[in-house]
């Protein structure tokens, strides 16, 4: 090891909830295909949207990931979707790389920020994250608490609204994953239906 080397400060993954790269720190996964490791980060609350997913009864290629938000979203603004379209169009503290979270990225969101103090839904194999590090276990009605992050417990001035929100991840011609950002339900909805989002980018950490 070189005396540069010996010198260099060990790097660190900025913590969960931090500000940094134009949001929040919202957590990690591990690509499926190719292994790599991304740090996902969610956006202030002044930038939601509101919109439909996209066309119902139109699979679209490509946008079936659970981890790749942004390829999702590239995937849907092609095939017409102007809710994609807006996403992608952001331009936040100079970042321009964001996107419609993945159905796992989007369950770390409420998993960290989880904004209320209402019991978790338990009934579904939905709120499980293989992908995620560490992996995610099935909710029990307690946990994940309210998250201990104040900006985004309710009320606070980043918190998530007490309703259903958009991921990226299509499950079918008709139907999109959506999480319920107050006793985190995770299921599929039809596309034509207008829901709220809440935009992520992400980087790659290894």
């Amino acid at each position: 090891m070189s005396v540069v080397e010996k010198a260099a400060p060990a790097e660190t993954t900025p913590a969960i909830g931090q500000a940094y790269g134009g949001g929040f720190v919202t957590g990690i996964t591990r690509d499926p295909v190719t292994g790599k490791r991304s740090l996902h980060i969610t956006a202030g609350a002044e930038h939601e949207l509101v919109g439909d997913w996209g066309k119902y009864g139109e699979k679209i290629e490509g946008a079936d990931s659970f981890t790749d938000s942004l390829a999702n979203t590239q995937a849907m603004a092609a095939a017409g979707s102007d809710l994609a379209a807006k996403v992608l169009d952001l331009n936040i503290d100079g970042f321009t790389d964001w996107a419609i979270p993945a159905r796992d990225v989007q369950e770390l969101q409420y998993r960290h920020f989880k904004p209320t103090t209402e019991e978790n839904w338990e009934n579904s194999h939905n709120d499980d994250n293989p992908h995620s590090e560490p992996v995610g276990q099935l909710y029990s009605a307690e946990d994940p608490l309210q998250t201990v992050h104040t900006a985004f417990q309710e009320g606070g001035a980043e918190a998530f609204r007490d309703t259903w929100y958009w991921s990226s991840s299509q499950r079918s011609a008709l139907t999109a994953f959506f999480m319920v950002f107050a006793d985190g339900f995770q299921h599929y909805f039809a596309k034509g239906n207008e829901l709220r989002l809440r935009p992520v980018r992400s980087e790659l950490i290894d």
